[in-house]
């Protein structure tokens, strides 16, 4: 009887309750993250005026918004590499900490303290952007794997976003402190990194990582039984190559990877974090509202609608490239027509909100981590993947800690005008410097033979596992 080999029957499988349950499982470590790093843009005001803060510093600004990013960064290094050696292994212990350090956030008594405990909540946050991702990359299957991805990372990022609007605004109409407004919503976000704790622990490892990495055939076969069912399949061969070998192969996608989740993260951050408090305000609306009216509105239908039917159908390269460009020309309007539109506030939130469904193109691929774990190898896809995050949270920091100067050196039309711009560098990239990888095994993608994890141009680079 005819045997299939243990990856390509996993990709061949359709969407079934095994994929539901791990983007679930996934995406609600990615909507803690959402809540986590856009619920202080929302509350921003409410936590200066309870720390007596009459006018706040523009370095203050940058690390009490940036303080996050740079924890993230340092997690995505750090879980990078413990990941070569189990996904599962570690994975929990990243909702864990964001969930401490999120209650941490009540006991704050002033500016900095708040700030050193957000970037202990980074640390949570950038562990969550390597496992997840490269998790439910490699349990997916191969014509699903952008829905998968997109929903449970784009889709639910947002999704955060929005209860931390909402639960800001339920709080003010019950009459609650702007004191503990701030504290509530902030440590509000331990309750949806608890609630997968449990089912992060019981989530299979995945079998690439089992035969590529730990060579394990026994639990490879078990986690294929689980998918799949009881079907005869042969077990792939450990990648024996050497680890820094192999990231040096790749390193020309991974990189590029990188440099177009910072220049997405650029444009995006700039809008997550200050929107609220410097947009909205120029438009003279509430910084909840404006925050739910964008989120509800214009991004979480446009996510929905991408993951279901561009990730997989139209392309990675096409969404991300059309989104980026567009978002670009929806800046260079607001930024032209400032004066116009900011007197007319309506018409202004209308345009802000196409510039809001057109950067969510790009939030669906560079946003949603899938570059970083498609355009690399299961022998080194976790550090990839820790790479790109790290381009990410390059571009998000530089939001943070530069906004505000450039805010206050060139004004709001000049740094709408800077954003469009690398809009535009972003969206020509991504034409440019990655492949398109819709509908594509991950080995395939890789040139990664089923049984040789040989690719004829790394022949020589054989080596013993890390």
């Amino acid at each position: 009887m005819a045997t299939t080999p243990a990856f390509a029957l996993l990709d061949e499988q359709p969407l079934k309750r095994f994929h539901v349950r791990a983007m679930f499982t996934t995406g609600m470590g990615v909507f803690t993250d959402g809540y986590d790093l856009s619920s202080i843009g929302v509350v921003l005001p409410l936590v200066l005026a309870s720390f007596g803060v009459a006018k706040i510093s523009s370095l203050q600004s940058g690390l009490l918004a940036g303080s996050a990013l740079v924890g993230a960064a340092v997690g995505a290094v750090i879980f990078g590499a413990l990941a070569q050696r189990g996904r599962k292994t570690f994975y929990g212990l990243d909702v864990a900490l964001m969930a401490l350090a999120a209650v941490a956030q009540i006991f704050a008594t002033d500016l900095w303290t708040l700030i050193a405990i957000r970037f202990v909540l980074g640390i949570g946050v950038g562990a969550d952007y390597v496992l997840s991702p490269t998790i439910m990359a490699e349990h997916a299957n191969r014509d699903d794997r952008g829905k998968t991805l997109g929903i449970g990372f784009g889709v639910m990022w947002w999704g955060g976003a929005i209860a931390a609007g909402l639960l800001l605004l339920i709080l003010k109409s019950a009459g609650v402190s702007p004191d503990m407004q701030w504290r509530i919503v902030l440590a509000a976000g331990a309750v949806p990194a608890l609630s997968v704790l449990y089912l992060r622990r019981r989530m299979p490892e995945t079998a690439r990582y089992l035969a590529r990495l730990a060579g394990d055939p026994g639990a490879v076969s078990g986690v294929v039984e689980e998918v799949c069912g009881d079907q005869r399949h042969t077990v792939p061969d450990v990648d024996r190559r050497d680890f820094w070998q192999v990231l040096f192969q790749y390193s020309g996608p991974i990189l590029a990877s990188a440099v177009l989740w910072m220049l997405f993260d650029i444009v995006v951050y700039s809008g997550i974090l200050f929107g609220p408090s410097l947009i909205a305000k120029g438009l003279g609306v509430d910084p909840a509202i404006f925050s739910l009216l964008m989120s509800v509105v214009f991004i979480l239908p446009t996510a929905l609608v991408l993951s279901l039917y561009a990730l997989d159908r139209l392309g990675r390269k096409p969404t991300q490239a059309i989104g980026m460009i567009m978002a670009a020309v929806m800046l260079a309007i607001f930024a032209g027509f400032h004066d116009q539109l900011t007197a007319a506030p309506v018409l202004g939130l209308i345009v802000f909100g196409l510039y809001n469904v057109f950067i969510t193109f790009p939030s669906m691929v560079s946003g949603a981590g899938i570059l970083g774990v498609e355009l690399a190898p299961t022998r080194v896809r976790s550090v990839a993947q820790s790479v790109s995050v790290v381009g990410g949270r390059i571009g998000a920091s530089l939001s943070a800690f530069l906004f505000p100067l450039l805010f206050g050196s060139i004004g709001e039309v000049g740094v709408i005008s800077l954003l469009a711009g690398t809009a535009v560098l972003g969206g020509v990239l991504t034409l440019i410097i990655i492949p398109e990888t819709r509908g594509r095994s991950l080995e395939e993608i890789n040139t990664e033979e089923l049984h040789g994890a040989m690719p004829a141009y790394a022949a020589q680079a054989v080596g013993t596992a890390d």
